[in-house]
């Protein structure tokens, strides 16, 4: 069984920035490098997942 993540953002770079969203209530922005295999990636803080356009009809 497989939990989905909480959001999920389609993007058009294989490198972008998480801050968590919501202001002071986020966390600290880190850069997530996308998987070019899988074109997606994780956030370790707040679970949101991003995926790549071109791969986006595959998640």
């Amino acid at each position: 069984m497989s939990i989905e993540a909480p959001e999920t953002k389609v993007v058009d770079s294989y490198r972008v920035a998480c801050d968590g969203g919501d202001g002071a209530l986020g966390h600290p922005r880190v850069w997530l490098s996308l998987s070019h295999e899988t074109g997606e990636v994780e956030c370790p803080y707040c679970d949101c997942k991003f995926v790549h356009k071109d791969h986006a009809a595959a998640a």
